[in-house]
């Protein structure tokens, strides 16, 4: 083995051995969070992302993401937890009147959207005519063009359905 690759693994497992002891603390959630950051090529200690994922920097400087089984919150016995830090002092508040105003104008802007939305549909069916459009007088002569047009509107027809559902979801979860 090379001297420089052996002491690059001889540091990794320095810096493994590092975190993985106080880590374990001896339950067995510990150990797995070990086991696989060990596995993910971790350097350093491991910061839980969300529930069970957790994530680290690899040798190589990049991210690595991965999920313990069984670590599903922070009274779950081992591991570690990100924990939410407070707002500083001098972060802005806002009132509820402004909160409730703005939650106005998105709602608003919402329907706004979700009229126009609606009209943009309705142009689009009436162009697609239930999949039979008059096809053009080129297209008369190379049929593909046809086929090709009303592959589009076809899309556009769904794409505005798409378009619409999302905004009614949006508007209800807002209510």
């Amino acid at each position: 083995m090379l001297p420089a690759v052996r002491f690059l693994a001889i540091t990794w497992c320095a810096y493994a051995c590092c975190w993985c002891v106080p880590g374990s603390s001896g339950s067995a959630a510990g150990a797995t969070l070990s086991t696989r950051a060990k596995e993910s090529g971790c350097t350093g200690r491991p910061t839980r992302v969300e529930g069970s994922t957790f994530k680290c920097v690899t040798q190589s400087g990049y991210t690595a993401y991965f999920n313990v089984p069984g670590m599903t919150g922070d009274g779950d016995g081992g591991g570690y937890s990100a924990r939410s830090a407070p707002s500083p002092s001098g972060f802005p508040k806002v009132d509820a009147n402004t909160q409730k105003g703005r939650d106005d104008v998105r709602r608003k802007v919402l329907n706004e959207e979700l009229v126009a939305e609606q009209k943009l549909l309705e142009e689009a069916r009436a162009a697609y005519s239930n999949g039979a459009p008059p096809p053009t007088l080129d297209e008369q002569n190379v049929p593909q063009k046809y086929a090709d047009r009303v592959t589009r509107l076809r899309q556009a027809v769904s794409l505005h359905e798409k378009n619409i559902e999302a905004l009614k979801k949006e508007l209800a979860a807002r209510r």
